[in-house]
This record gives structure tokens, C-alpha cells and sequence, in this order.
């Protein structure tokens, strides 16, 4: 299992279709939700990730405040291919550890799908908004704040 932290302009081509189609795996297909997951933000964003032998086994993407909030950074497009692992708490915790080095963010905020608000609270985030839908899933806002 190999750690990868690259920012957009430091990713091959071969490295962003992995990623996309990680994504799209589960999010469009796993999920069936139609979404607009190219949003510009991928751009300007830190991509972390796991890889094994069958390619992208966790990832996220870590961004700087003012690109999905104005007063903090965020940690978004949260996946894990193989669940139950301990990777997705892995990522996560590398994905905070590089918003605090790359971005100096020890305040994060995420848009959480409800069902995992449990594992976004083992991560240290505390949730601050009711329900809500997007993209016709049930989300709500969490907060993490210091080191």
C-alpha cells in the first residue's frame, strides 16, 4: 500500500483518470447519482490517496479556504474502494494533516452524506447544520477545529 499526496499540477494523466474513475465508481455508479463531479475545484486542490496493486483503494482531496467555504479550508470527494479496512480514517487523517502543512487550515468543514456522520466524528468533526439534500442524498455540514 503506497501514500500519495500530489497537488493537481503535479498529477499525471495516468494518476487523474484513476482518480476520476474511483470517483465516478462510487459516486455515480454505486451510488446512481448523476452528478457534476468535475467542478473545478480538483484545480487548486492537494489529491491524497492509497494505492495497492488494484490502484486507488482511498482518496480525498483537500482544499483551501474561500474554495468551498470563505473561513475554512474543506476535505471533499471522500472514498475508500475497499471499506472496512482502516483506510478511510487513514486518508482522512492524512487529508487534515495536509490542510494544516500545505494550507496552515487547523479549521475544516465538510459537507458530510448523513449516514457516515458517525466516521466524519472519529475524525474529530462535530456536526453543525440540520439535514439537508444534495444531489438527493441527506447531508450535513461538520465542523473540525484545531490540531
Amino acid at each position: 500500500m503506497q501514500l500519495y499526496i500530489k497537488h493537481f499540477t503535479e498529477l499525471t494523466t495516468s494518476e487523474l483518470y484513476n482518480i476520476l474513475r474511483a470517483r465516478a465508481e462510487i459516486f455515480v455508479v454505486e451510488q446512481n447519482c448523476p452528478y457534476q463531479d468535475l467542478d473545478n475545484k480538483d484545480l487548486n486542490a492537494w489529491h491524497v490517496w492509497y494505492e495497492d496493486e488494484d490502484g486507488v483503494a482511498a482518496y480525498c482531496r483537500v482544499l483551501d479556504k474561500g474554495v468551498s467555504y470563505p473561513n475554512e479550508g474543506s476535505i471533499g470527494r471522500v472514498i475508500t474502494v475497499k471499506r472496512g479496512t482502516g483506510l478511510g480514517f487513514k486518508v482522512m487523517m492524512e487529508g487534515i494533516r495536509v490542510a494544516e502543512e500545505k494550507f496552515s487550515q487547523t479549521s475544516l468543514r465538510i459537507s458530510a452524506q448523513q449516514y457516515a456522520q458517525g466516521f466524519y466524528e472519529k475524525c474529530g468533526f462535530v456536526r453543525v447544520s440540520e439535514p439537508y439534500l444534495e444531489d438527493d442524498i441527506p447531508h450535513v455540514e461538520m465542523v473540525r477545529t484545531g490540531k
